[in-house]
């Protein structure tokens, strides 16, 4: 059963859908990227970001090898087993094998027809199947703290 905080989050999440992919943005409607979109979701929940996003280049500080998105989302939300799949959770994705983890999304649904919310380049803000190419792919679950 889907708890009314996880609700709260995939309902915040999907008011984004359909708005532009524009590296480093959160402005919904106008653009925002994965990380913006988390970053939408947190002041809609809470109010304030609680720290500035610093400026960060698409490649996400590959070449010092600092995984710096999972940092700072263990700095603000629960970390939780992977296994543990609940809608609202924070999925954060390592596209490559090898590489940093630095793509986020949101967990909409779970189960059979589970998928997630997120932006990518070339996309606006879309809830995609959370397939097994995607699921593969994810390194960490978070979630929202249900106050902050």
């Amino acid at each position: 059963m889907i708890s009314v905080w996880s609700q709260q989050v995939v309902a915040e999440a999907r008011r984004w859908i359909g708005t532009p992919y524009f590296h480093q943005a959160s402005c919904q409607g106008a653009g925002t990227d994965c990380l913006g979109l988390i970053r939408g979701v947190w002041r809609q929940l809470y109010g304030a970001e609680p720290e500035n996003a610093p400026a960060y280049t698409q490649d996400w500080s590959e070449a010092h090898g600092v995984e710096s998105l999972w940092d700072a989302a263990g700095r603000h939300l629960r970390p939780k087993p992977v296994s543990h799949e609940q809608s609202g959770d924070v999925l954060l994705f390592r596209m490559k094998s090898g590489a940093l983890a630095k793509h986020l999304g949101i967990a909409a649904q779970v189960g059979a027809r589970a998928s997630f919310i997120h932006a990518y380049s070339g996309h606006a803000v879309v809830e995609s199947p959370l397939s097994l190419p995607w699921k593969r792919r994810i390194v960490a679950r978070f979630e929202f703290p249900d106050h902050f």
